[in-house]
């Protein structure tokens, strides 16, 4: 994604070309997620941080489809490439976030108010949302259409004035601490085998094996996506009024809880992110950027929640929180 943007965004505004790319569950339901929660953010109040914990549920068990964990190999090995592109590339300015950066906390966390155990996911997602908050900044109104309508116009501006920038972050959620040692366990082996040709052709040859039956070629049958669904729970820690951010050692005292909730992630509510993104440029391109390499909550935040809400994937907030003095970990 980083590299179609630096090889193409320059050459795609002056044709015309609009080149979205992760619009699937990488990154719909990240970028829409955060970006919900930090709209619940009222004045004074102010974010700091918001972290995302992806829970996979089902009834039968979690199968997930070749190609996702086929990507998560080669992403892995091809990170030296991936780092070598961003030091080849000018720094952008990063977003004034009001307060410090929290430490990090625990390898494996417990996430009391939501009941779940974490681990840091090394996803797209955080990326993604860091490339949509630095575009916000350099165009604090969103993007400009083509031909905008007048209504259109005032909906942008409306929406990108009430998201705020947060620092981002994703974790992957289970209930269990075994669910928890599993997902360890498929990182380490990923990330020690895919550093050689012969550990790579034993990942993808041997999937189910060394993914503990999580991936698997055949993919999941059709009872295992009816049956599976996801919850993202999204929690921010922020200041209730934006002074107190830049008092010396200052610490949230305030904590606000979204949900996004949706069928299975890959058969389902990917075509479904996907399917609404390009109903949006069919319907509207005339209000959408006339060209240029995004991310796809630049291009279709004002428009785009409503249309997931009317085809399963939900929002809500869960709670608004004052803090003791102590900041979370």
């Amino acid at each position: 994604m980083e590299e179609m943007e630096a090889k193409y965004h320059e050459k795609a505004m002056e044709t015309g070309s609009l080149i979205v790319s992760a619009c699937g569950f990488d990154s719909i339901p990240a970028e829409m997620g955060v970006m919900f929660n930090t709209r619940q953010w009222v004045a004074p109040a102010v974010p700091n941080h918001v972290t995302a914990y992806v829970s996979l549920e089902s009834d039968k068990r979690i199968v997930g489809n070749f190609a996702t964990y086929e990507s998560a190999v080669l992403g892995v090995a091809n990170m030296d490439k991936l780092q070598q592109l961003r030091h080849s590339r000018p720094k952008k300015p990063r977003p004034v976030i009001p307060g410090p950066r929290l430490p990090k906390g625990p390898t494996i966390e417990y996430q009391e108010k939501i009941g779940l155990r974490a681990l840091k996911l090394p996803s797209a997602d955080a990326v993604v949302v860091r490339r949509t908050l630095v575009t916000l900044m350099e165009n604090p109104h969103g993007l400009p259409g083509i031909n905008e309508s007048p209504e259109h116009i005032g909906k942008r501006e409306a929406y990108w004035l009430s998201v705020k920038p947060a620092h981002f972050g994703v974790k992957i959620a289970s209930k269990s601490l075994l669910g928890i040692y599993r997902i360890l366990g498929v990182g380490v082996f990923i990330g020690l085998l895919c550093r050689f040709s012969f550990g790579r052709w034993l990942l993808l040859k041997f999937p189910s094996f060394f993914s503990f039956e999580w991936f698997r070629k055949t993919g999941p049958s059709e009872d295992e996506v009816r049956s599976a669904s996801f919850k993202m729970w999204f929690v921010g820690y922020g200041f209730s009024d934006s002074n107190l951010a830049s008092e010396r050692n200052s610490k949230p005292d305030m904590e606000i809880i979204t949900r996004v909730m949706g069928p299975e992630i890959g058969y389902v509510t990917t075509p479904i992110s996907l399917v609404q993104c390009a109903l949006i440029v069919l319907s509207q391109r005339e209000n959408l950027p006339k060209g240029g390499v995004y991310t796809p909550g630049i291009v279709f935040g004002p428009d785009l929640q409503e249309r997931l809400q009317e085809n399963g994937i939900s929002f809500d907030v869960v709670s608004k929180t004052a803090l003791p003095s102590h900041a979370p970990a």
